[in-house]
């Protein structure tokens, strides 16, 4: 009986994909067909929503049929994900003007990237205190007990390692399993990796230029090569966002947002404002914070709608580099540090504001200044290794609350709702790393600042 209706949401859905192709094919611009895709997908999700219920049988029947463009294109994403990170990092050290800057690039991107997120948990633990958030007052219904015994049981092991060795587990030891992504801190396993070959790089070419003048052909032609291939993967941004976004709508329980619209409220001041001091950041710099926003907006706007940080990585580098000046050495580093260190989001406001809201329940009293002190030195030491894909932000709680001697349990509290805070999560972690690529590059006198304030410039993701 529900066969006829889920052909019929396909259909809907297939026709919206060909309204985009046929924008593609006017020659749209592709910011606007970017827009294009996320208000048809909010539009048609409420449609949806609103037809069925999120418990109908023909809505859980259509989702895979979204997914299928939808979860499809992140994949794809997913795909070029480490050869990226890995390619992105040893092409940095080929770069002329990095070989002299080094020091200075990398000592600014990870002090930025750090630093913010420092400033993130202030801003986290400051958010649950002006709301008045405590644990207390949520009521724990089946999903929130599942989801907190699962937590539980994947902070075994982790709780009961000591920072040294949480730092240590950074460390690749087998590279080749890092690339298959089996770690939760894989991908700063591999950047690790493509450091030190660099590093090896930077040696071979003082000792022996020749042999460094090959290895340097052969890696920037493999850089060339998984641009190509990203290039091929970004066309299809705007149709991944559309069936992402319909689905997000159509399966969101708005009854338990309104619910805990406390907390959602929250969460969401504290990430606007994290992103006002990205802002503020670009324009103690000298540029103009607009000019930021309009151009860093199809990358900011896919990783809200993907939430994936590590998904938006291509569009990130894309757009520091080809919309906002930034040399493709510092956005490469930049925006590969940034999926696993600084997440300001993930690893700074969310484990942040969890402990402030939990500690009460054990005795802790969130305003004691030796507790808030601990607590921003934690997250900022913890924010190293936090996986840039879905589930960093409970990693990173995990680690937060675990050496805090908090219940890593009542992490789960807010699953309900947290699809939707984790929306403004990634945006806000996104926007931290271009903020460090594109203050790294103007502090060190390498932005292109033509072309970062040439408003007539465009993306090149259909080149």
């Amino acid at each position: 009986m529900s066969s006829p209706l889920v052909l019929l949401n396909i259909v809907g859905l297939l026709l919206l994909v060909s309204v985009l192709f046929l924008m593609h094919r006017k020659k749209v611009a592709f910011s606007k067909r970017v827009f294009t895709g996320l208000g048809l997908g909010i539009i048609y999700g409420l449609i949806l929503h609103y037809t069925y219920g999120t418990e109908s049988a023909v809505l859980k029947d259509s989702m895979p049929w979204f997914n299928l463009i939808g979860v499809g294109y992140v994949k794809l994403l997913q795909m070029i994900v480490m050869p990226l990170v890995f390619i992105s990092i040893l092409a940095a050290f080929t770069k002329v003007t990095i070989g002299k800057n080094f020091g200075k690039m990398a000592g600014i991107i990870l002090g930025m990237l750090v630093g913010t997120t420092a400033i993130a948990a202030v801003v986290g633990i400051a958010a649950s205190l002006l709301f008045g958030l405590d644990a207390t007052e949520i009521v724990q219904g089946e999903a929130e007990v599942s989801r907190g015994i699962s937590i539980e049981e994947r902070s075994v092991g982790v709780a009961d390692k000591a920072l040294p060795e949480q730092l240590i587990d950074l460390l690749p030891a087998n590279p080749f399993l890092d690339f298959t992504g089996a770690r939760p801190t894989s991908t700063i396993g591999v950047v690790i990796f493509a450091a030190f070959l660099g590093f090896a790089y930077l040696a071979l070419s003082r000792k022996e230029p020749e042999n460094a003048a090959t290895v340097k052909k052969g890696i920037d032609a493999i850089y060339s090569l998984i641009m190509g291939i990203v290039r091929i993967v970004l066309r299809l941004t705007p149709y991944g966002i559309l069936a992402i976004i319909a689905r997000t709508v159509a399966t969101s329980d708005f009854g338990a947002i309104y619910n805990l619209g406390k907390f959602v409220l929250a969460s969401y001041v504290a990430l606007a404002v994290m992103f006002g001091i990205h802002l503020i950041i670009i324009t103690l710099s000298g540029l103009n914070p607009i000019t930021y926003v309009k151009k860093a907006g199809d990358a900011l706007l896919f990783a809200f709608s993907s939430r994936s940080s590590a998904g938006t990585l291509p569009l990130n580098i894309d757009a520091q580099t080809n919309r906002l000046g930034v040399p493709e050495g510092i956005a490469n580093f930049a925006g590969s540090f940034g999926l696993t260190i600084g997440q300001n989001g993930c690893a700074g406001i969310y484990p942040a504001m969890l402990a402030v809201m939990i500690a009460p329940t054990v005795g802790q009293n969130p305003l004691e200044p030796s507790f808030l002190i601990t607590l921003i030195v934690i997250v900022a030491i913890s924010s190293f290794g936090v996986a840039g894909v879905g589930g960093g932000a409970t990693f990173a709680a995990i680690l937060v609350l675990s050496a805090l001697n908090l219940p890593v349990a009542l992490a789960g509290l807010l699953i309900s709702v947290e699809p939707l805070i984790d929306m403004g999560r990634t945006a806000v972690n996104v926007s931290g790393s271009m903020t460090a690529g594109v203050t790294t590059a103007r502090l060190t006198g390498e932005l292109d600042t033509e072309m970062y304030n040439d408003m007539n410039e465009k993306q090149t993701v259909e080149a």
